[in-house]
Protein backbone atom coordinates (compact mmCIF):
# COMPACT_ATOMS: atom_id res chain seq x y z
CA UNK A 1 0.00 0.00 0.00
CA UNK A 2 1.24 3.52 -0.77
CA UNK A 3 2.44 5.90 1.91
CA UNK A 4 -0.22 8.24 2.34
CA UNK A 5 0.57 11.49 1.94
CA UNK A 6 -1.13 14.06 3.82
CA UNK A 7 0.36 17.32 1.82
CA UNK A 8 -1.57 15.61 -1.32
CA UNK A 9 -4.75 15.11 0.39
CA UNK A 10 -4.60 18.62 1.53
CA UNK A 11 -3.67 20.33 -1.90
CA UNK A 12 -6.34 22.22 -3.60
CA UNK A 13 -6.96 20.99 -7.19
CA UNK A 14 -5.63 23.92 -9.45
CA UNK A 15 -8.93 25.62 -11.46
CA UNK A 16 -8.24 27.56 -13.91
CA UNK A 17 -10.41 30.91 -13.82
CA UNK A 18 -11.00 34.37 -13.70
CA UNK A 19 -9.42 36.47 -10.45
CA UNK A 20 -12.71 36.87 -8.52
CA UNK A 21 -10.49 38.77 -5.70
CA UNK A 22 -9.51 40.90 -7.94
CA UNK A 23 -13.26 41.73 -9.66
CA UNK A 24 -14.18 45.21 -8.31
CA UNK A 25 -17.92 45.27 -7.32
CA UNK A 26 -19.14 48.86 -7.95
CA UNK A 27 -20.21 49.98 -4.48
CA UNK A 28 -23.71 51.94 -5.11
CA UNK A 29 -25.54 50.93 -1.54
CA UNK A 30 -26.80 52.77 1.18
CA UNK A 31 -25.38 51.81 4.76
CA UNK A 32 -25.39 52.82 8.73
CA UNK A 33 -22.77 52.60 10.59
CA UNK A 34 -22.25 53.53 14.03
CA UNK A 35 -20.36 52.57 17.06
CA UNK A 36 -21.95 51.09 20.38
CA UNK A 37 -20.27 50.23 23.66
CA UNK A 38 -21.06 46.81 25.10
CA UNK A 39 -19.84 45.05 28.69
CA UNK A 40 -18.41 42.18 28.11
CA UNK A 41 -20.68 39.94 30.36
CA UNK A 42 -23.34 41.56 27.76
CA UNK A 43 -21.34 39.85 24.94
CA UNK A 44 -21.21 36.42 26.39
CA UNK A 45 -24.78 36.41 27.15
CA UNK A 46 -25.84 37.47 23.30
CA UNK A 47 -23.10 35.08 22.27
CA UNK A 48 -25.11 32.40 24.28
CA UNK A 49 -28.51 32.98 23.40
CA UNK A 50 -27.64 33.42 19.47
CA UNK A 51 -28.45 36.91 19.65
CA UNK A 52 -24.18 38.05 17.98
CA UNK A 53 -23.70 35.28 15.75
CA UNK A 54 -19.80 34.06 15.35
CA UNK A 55 -18.95 33.07 11.73
CA UNK A 56 -16.61 30.04 12.13
CA UNK A 57 -14.89 28.46 9.11
CA UNK A 58 -16.17 24.90 9.89
CA UNK A 59 -18.85 22.62 8.89
CA UNK A 60 -19.84 21.56 12.06
CA UNK A 61 -19.56 24.29 14.45
CA UNK A 62 -20.08 23.54 18.24
CA UNK A 63 -19.20 27.04 19.98
CA UNK A 64 -22.52 28.83 20.86
CA UNK A 65 -23.59 31.34 18.05
CA UNK A 66 -21.56 30.09 15.26
CA UNK A 67 -22.03 29.22 11.96
CA UNK A 68 -20.18 28.15 8.80
CA UNK A 69 -18.63 31.46 7.64
CA UNK A 70 -14.91 33.33 7.31
CA UNK A 71 -13.31 33.31 10.50
CA UNK A 72 -10.37 31.34 10.57
CA UNK A 73 -10.40 28.59 13.37
CA UNK A 74 -9.12 29.64 16.69
CA UNK A 75 -5.43 30.06 16.19
CA UNK A 76 -4.39 32.88 19.30
CA UNK A 77 -1.61 31.33 21.18
CA UNK A 78 -2.66 30.80 24.98
CA UNK A 79 -0.25 33.86 25.97
CA UNK A 80 -2.23 36.10 23.86
CA UNK A 81 -5.19 35.36 24.79
CA UNK A 82 -4.32 35.16 28.41
CA UNK A 83 -2.62 39.11 28.09
CA UNK A 84 -6.30 39.71 26.21
CA UNK A 85 -8.30 38.92 29.48
CA UNK A 86 -5.47 40.73 31.89
CA UNK A 87 -5.47 43.59 29.81
CA UNK A 88 -9.61 43.75 30.57
CA UNK A 89 -8.86 42.53 34.29
CA UNK A 90 -6.64 45.70 34.38
CA UNK A 91 -8.84 48.17 33.12
CA UNK A 92 -6.98 48.54 29.61
CA UNK A 93 -8.33 49.32 26.70
CA UNK A 94 -8.43 46.84 24.02
CA UNK A 95 -8.93 46.29 20.47
CA UNK A 96 -12.70 46.63 19.14
CA UNK A 97 -14.56 44.26 16.89
CA UNK A 98 -16.90 44.92 14.13
CA UNK A 99 -20.26 43.65 13.89
CA UNK A 100 -23.20 43.43 11.05
CA UNK A 101 -26.08 44.11 12.04
CA UNK A 102 -29.01 41.88 9.67
CA UNK A 103 -32.42 42.20 9.32
CA UNK A 104 -33.48 39.81 11.32
CA UNK A 105 -31.73 42.20 14.51
CA UNK A 106 -28.98 39.88 15.53
CA UNK A 107 -25.26 41.01 14.92
CA UNK A 108 -22.95 38.99 12.87
CA UNK A 109 -19.05 39.06 14.13
CA UNK A 110 -17.33 40.87 11.16
CA UNK A 111 -14.24 41.25 12.72
CA UNK A 112 -13.07 39.89 16.05
CA UNK A 113 -14.32 36.25 15.91
CA UNK A 114 -10.58 35.63 18.31
CA UNK A 115 -11.04 37.99 20.95
CA UNK A 116 -14.91 36.93 21.71
CA UNK A 117 -13.95 32.95 21.47
CA UNK A 118 -11.43 33.87 23.77
CA UNK A 119 -13.88 35.45 26.10
CA UNK A 120 -16.45 33.16 26.00
CA UNK A 121 -14.36 30.19 26.66
CA UNK A 122 -13.12 32.42 29.91
CA UNK A 123 -16.70 32.99 30.88
CA UNK A 124 -17.41 28.92 30.52
CA UNK A 125 -13.81 27.52 31.87
CA UNK A 126 -12.76 25.70 29.15
CA UNK A 127 -10.76 26.10 26.54
CA UNK A 128 -9.65 23.45 23.56
CA UNK A 129 -10.85 21.12 25.94
CA UNK A 130 -8.90 22.07 28.90
CA UNK A 131 -9.99 24.27 31.92
CA UNK A 132 -9.30 27.69 31.23
CA UNK A 133 -6.79 28.96 34.07
CA UNK A 134 -5.09 32.35 33.74
CA UNK A 135 -1.15 31.63 32.72
CA UNK A 136 1.33 33.77 32.33
CA UNK A 137 -0.37 36.99 34.09
CA UNK A 138 -0.14 38.93 37.11
CA UNK A 139 0.06 36.67 40.41
CA UNK A 140 -3.15 38.15 41.57
CA UNK A 141 -4.97 36.65 38.68
CA UNK A 142 -2.61 33.72 37.97
CA UNK A 143 -4.25 30.60 38.22
CA UNK A 144 -7.66 31.83 38.33
CA UNK A 145 -10.89 31.14 36.13
CA UNK A 146 -13.65 33.08 35.46
CA UNK A 147 -15.60 31.98 39.03
CA UNK A 148 -12.00 32.01 40.88
CA UNK A 149 -12.09 35.62 40.47
CA UNK A 150 -12.25 38.08 43.92
CA UNK A 151 -16.07 39.71 43.71
CA UNK A 152 -14.13 43.43 42.75
CA UNK A 153 -12.19 41.16 39.39
CA UNK A 154 -15.21 39.60 38.05
CA UNK A 155 -17.21 42.81 38.01
CA UNK A 156 -14.42 44.79 36.47
CA UNK A 157 -14.31 42.16 34.21
CA UNK A 158 -18.21 41.89 33.13
CA UNK A 159 -18.25 45.99 33.46
CA UNK A 160 -15.10 46.34 31.25
CA UNK A 161 -16.66 48.01 27.92
CA UNK A 162 -15.82 46.43 23.61
CA UNK A 163 -16.34 49.19 21.45
CA UNK A 164 -18.28 48.13 18.39
CA UNK A 165 -18.44 49.47 15.06
CA UNK A 166 -21.97 48.31 13.87
CA UNK A 167 -22.77 48.52 9.84
CA UNK A 168 -26.38 48.18 8.56
CA UNK A 169 -26.96 48.11 5.05
CA UNK A 170 -30.41 50.01 4.24
CA UNK A 171 -30.53 50.01 0.78
CA UNK A 172 -30.84 47.41 -1.01
CA UNK A 173 -32.16 45.50 1.74
CA UNK A 174 -32.57 42.35 0.45
CA UNK A 175 -28.89 41.67 0.37
CA UNK A 176 -25.57 42.06 1.62
CA UNK A 177 -23.66 43.30 -1.21
CA UNK A 178 -22.08 46.35 0.77
CA UNK A 179 -20.94 44.11 3.69
CA UNK A 180 -19.32 42.02 1.08
CA UNK A 181 -17.02 44.85 0.23
CA UNK A 182 -16.79 45.93 3.45
CA UNK A 183 -15.33 42.61 4.77
CA UNK A 184 -13.19 42.06 1.69
CA UNK A 185 -11.63 45.35 2.50
CA UNK A 186 -10.86 44.12 6.33
CA UNK A 187 -9.46 41.35 4.85
CA UNK A 188 -5.61 42.13 4.63
CA UNK A 189 -4.34 40.12 7.41
CA UNK A 190 -2.92 36.69 6.84
CA UNK A 191 -4.24 34.57 3.88
CA UNK A 192 -6.79 36.43 2.01
CA UNK A 193 -10.13 34.61 2.32
CA UNK A 194 -11.80 33.51 -0.84
CA UNK A 195 -15.57 34.85 -2.35
CA UNK A 196 -17.05 31.69 -1.32
CA UNK A 197 -15.61 31.69 1.94
CA UNK A 198 -17.23 34.85 2.90
CA UNK A 199 -20.47 34.04 0.81
CA UNK A 200 -21.12 31.50 3.39
CA UNK A 201 -20.86 33.64 6.26
CA UNK A 202 -23.11 36.44 4.91
CA UNK A 203 -25.64 34.51 3.27
CA UNK A 204 -26.03 31.52 5.98
CA UNK A 205 -29.05 29.98 5.73
CA UNK A 206 -30.66 26.39 4.34
CA UNK A 207 -28.87 26.88 0.45
CA UNK A 208 -25.31 26.65 1.96
CA UNK A 209 -26.04 23.04 3.46
CA UNK A 210 -27.66 22.38 0.16
CA UNK A 211 -24.24 22.92 -1.31
CA UNK A 212 -22.48 21.10 1.29
CA UNK A 213 -24.79 18.05 0.74
CA UNK A 214 -24.48 17.89 -2.88
CA UNK A 215 -20.55 18.37 -2.73
CA UNK A 216 -20.10 15.15 -1.50
CA UNK A 217 -22.42 13.43 -4.42
CA UNK A 218 -19.80 10.92 -5.20
CA UNK A 219 -19.82 11.62 -9.39
CA UNK A 220 -19.10 15.39 -8.87
CA UNK A 221 -16.36 14.05 -6.52
CA UNK A 222 -14.62 11.58 -9.51
CA UNK A 223 -15.05 14.89 -11.82
CA UNK A 224 -14.30 17.23 -9.38
CA UNK A 225 -11.33 15.83 -7.71
CA UNK A 226 -10.18 16.52 -4.10
CA UNK A 227 -12.11 18.96 -1.66
CA UNK A 228 -11.67 22.11 -1.64
CA UNK A 229 -10.31 23.81 1.12
CA UNK A 230 -10.81 27.47 -0.27
CA UNK A 231 -14.35 25.90 -1.28
CA UNK A 232 -14.03 26.70 -4.62
CA UNK A 233 -16.17 23.54 -4.97
CA UNK A 234 -19.21 25.20 -3.33
CA UNK A 235 -18.81 27.76 -5.40
CA UNK A 236 -18.91 25.94 -8.82
CA UNK A 237 -22.20 24.42 -7.82
CA UNK A 238 -23.51 27.86 -6.90
CA UNK A 239 -22.64 29.30 -9.86
CA UNK A 240 -24.35 26.27 -11.55
CA UNK A 241 -27.41 27.04 -10.24
CA UNK A 242 -27.01 30.87 -10.45
CA UNK A 243 -26.83 30.21 -14.50
CA UNK A 244 -28.95 27.68 -15.11
CA UNK A 245 -31.58 29.55 -13.49
CA UNK A 246 -30.87 33.12 -14.54
CA UNK A 247 -28.56 33.39 -17.01
CA UNK A 248 -30.26 35.66 -18.80
CA UNK A 249 -29.92 38.36 -15.68
CA UNK A 250 -25.84 37.66 -15.66
CA UNK A 251 -24.18 41.31 -15.34
CA UNK A 252 -20.43 41.25 -14.64
CA UNK A 253 -18.78 41.07 -12.17
CA UNK A 254 -19.67 36.89 -11.36
CA UNK A 255 -18.91 37.25 -7.84
CA UNK A 256 -21.46 40.00 -7.63
CA UNK A 257 -23.67 37.94 -9.62
CA UNK A 258 -23.06 35.09 -7.25
CA UNK A 259 -24.20 36.98 -4.44
CA UNK A 260 -26.53 38.39 -5.54
CA UNK A 261 -28.13 35.05 -6.57
CA UNK A 262 -27.24 33.41 -3.19
CA UNK A 263 -28.91 36.38 -1.49
CA UNK A 264 -31.76 35.88 -2.80
CA UNK A 265 -32.60 31.95 -2.61
CA UNK A 266 -30.49 31.70 0.70
CA UNK A 267 -33.30 30.75 2.33
CA UNK A 268 -34.72 28.57 -0.70
CA UNK A 269 -37.17 31.01 -1.39
CA UNK A 270 -36.79 30.56 -5.18
CA UNK A 271 -35.70 27.11 -5.86
CA UNK A 272 -36.45 24.86 -3.02
CA UNK A 273 -33.73 21.63 -2.15
CA UNK A 274 -35.32 19.17 -4.24
CA UNK A 275 -35.47 21.54 -7.34
CA UNK A 276 -31.94 22.07 -7.00
CA UNK A 277 -30.93 17.94 -6.06
CA UNK A 278 -32.68 17.15 -9.15
CA UNK A 279 -30.57 19.17 -11.65
CA UNK A 280 -27.55 18.78 -9.80
CA UNK A 281 -27.52 15.01 -9.22
CA UNK A 282 -29.14 14.35 -13.20
CA UNK A 283 -26.51 16.33 -15.05
CA UNK A 284 -23.42 15.62 -12.77
CA UNK A 285 -24.30 11.93 -13.55
CA UNK A 286 -24.79 12.44 -17.16
CA UNK A 287 -21.64 14.26 -17.57
CA UNK A 288 -19.83 11.36 -15.44
CA UNK A 289 -21.44 9.00 -17.05
CA UNK A 290 -20.70 10.04 -20.65
CA UNK A 291 -17.00 11.96 -20.32
CA UNK A 292 -15.60 10.99 -17.32
CA UNK A 293 -12.07 12.50 -16.40
CA UNK A 294 -12.52 13.97 -19.32
CA UNK A 295 -14.83 16.52 -18.61
CA UNK A 296 -14.00 20.04 -17.37
CA UNK A 297 -10.77 19.69 -18.01
CA UNK A 298 -9.51 20.97 -21.37
CA UNK A 299 -5.86 20.90 -20.27
CA UNK A 300 -4.96 19.50 -16.87
CA UNK A 301 -6.21 21.70 -14.78
CA UNK A 302 -10.23 22.50 -14.08
CA UNK A 303 -11.29 25.07 -16.13
CA UNK A 304 -14.46 27.05 -14.40
CA UNK A 305 -16.07 28.12 -17.16
CA UNK A 306 -16.06 24.87 -18.87
CA UNK A 307 -17.21 23.73 -15.91
CA UNK A 308 -20.72 26.04 -15.38
CA UNK A 309 -20.92 26.58 -19.63
CA UNK A 310 -20.82 23.13 -19.91
CA UNK A 311 -23.30 21.67 -16.75
CA UNK A 312 -26.03 24.57 -17.99
CA UNK A 313 -25.64 23.55 -21.63
CA UNK A 314 -26.40 19.53 -20.64
CA UNK A 315 -29.14 20.98 -17.68
CA UNK A 316 -31.07 22.58 -20.59
CA UNK A 317 -30.43 19.37 -23.15
CA UNK A 318 -32.08 17.25 -20.14
CA UNK A 319 -35.04 18.90 -19.55
CA UNK A 320 -36.43 17.29 -22.91
CA UNK A 321 -35.33 13.81 -21.94
CA UNK A 322 -32.25 11.69 -20.97
CA UNK A 323 -28.93 11.40 -23.24
CA UNK A 324 -28.48 7.48 -24.27
CA UNK A 325 -26.01 8.13 -26.96
CA UNK A 326 -22.91 8.37 -25.14
CA UNK A 327 -20.75 8.10 -28.04
CA UNK A 328 -22.64 10.82 -29.78
CA UNK A 329 -22.41 13.34 -25.88
CA UNK A 330 -18.17 12.53 -26.05
CA UNK A 331 -18.32 13.70 -29.85
CA UNK A 332 -20.02 16.55 -29.27
CA UNK A 333 -17.87 17.50 -26.44
CA UNK A 334 -14.98 17.10 -28.08
CA UNK A 335 -16.12 19.14 -31.12
CA UNK A 336 -17.11 22.18 -28.90
CA UNK A 337 -13.62 21.97 -27.36
CA UNK A 338 -12.12 22.64 -31.05
CA UNK A 339 -14.53 24.99 -31.78
CA UNK A 340 -12.40 28.43 -31.67
CA UNK A 341 -15.55 30.91 -30.36
CA UNK A 342 -16.02 28.76 -27.39
CA UNK A 343 -11.87 28.50 -26.44
CA UNK A 344 -12.17 32.45 -26.50
CA UNK A 345 -15.06 32.18 -24.35
CA UNK A 346 -13.97 30.35 -21.24
CA UNK A 347 -9.93 30.93 -21.92
CA UNK A 348 -10.19 35.44 -21.51
CA UNK A 349 -12.20 37.88 -19.82
CA UNK A 350 -14.48 34.78 -18.61
CA UNK A 351 -16.42 37.06 -16.36
CA UNK A 352 -17.31 39.45 -19.18
CA UNK A 353 -21.26 39.40 -20.01
CA UNK A 354 -20.26 38.54 -23.66
CA UNK A 355 -18.42 35.55 -22.99
CA UNK A 356 -20.60 34.46 -20.61
CA UNK A 357 -23.47 34.23 -23.27
CA UNK A 358 -21.44 33.24 -26.21
CA UNK A 359 -19.89 29.94 -24.31
CA UNK A 360 -23.82 29.18 -22.65
CA UNK A 361 -25.45 29.21 -26.47
CA UNK A 362 -22.42 27.48 -27.75
CA UNK A 363 -22.57 24.90 -25.14
CA UNK A 364 -26.22 24.16 -25.91
CA UNK A 365 -26.35 24.81 -29.51
CA UNK A 366 -23.63 21.68 -29.35
CA UNK A 367 -26.05 19.37 -26.98
CA UNK A 368 -29.08 20.74 -28.35
CA UNK A 369 -30.20 17.12 -30.73
CA UNK A 370 -28.00 14.65 -29.45
CA UNK A 371 -29.83 11.83 -27.98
Amino acid sequence: MADHDESKEHAEEPVDDLDEVSEVIPFTYSITAYGADYPVDSLVKRIEAHDVLVPRFSWEPKEPGAIVGFQREYVWPRPKADRFIESLLLGLPVPGIFLVKEQSGRLLVLDGHQRLFTLHSYYQGVIHAEEYRLQGVQERFAGKRYKDLDTEDRRRLDDSIIHATVVRQDEPSEDQSSIYVIFERLNTGGVNLQPQEIRVALYHGELVGVLRHLNDHEPWRQLYGRRSSRLKDLEMILRFFALYFHSAKYASPMKDFLNRYMAANRHLARQPENVLESVFMRTIDTIQAGLGQRAFRPKRALNAAVIDSLMTAVARRLDHGPINDKAGFAKRYEALLADAGYIAAVETGTSQEANVQARLELATAAFADVQ
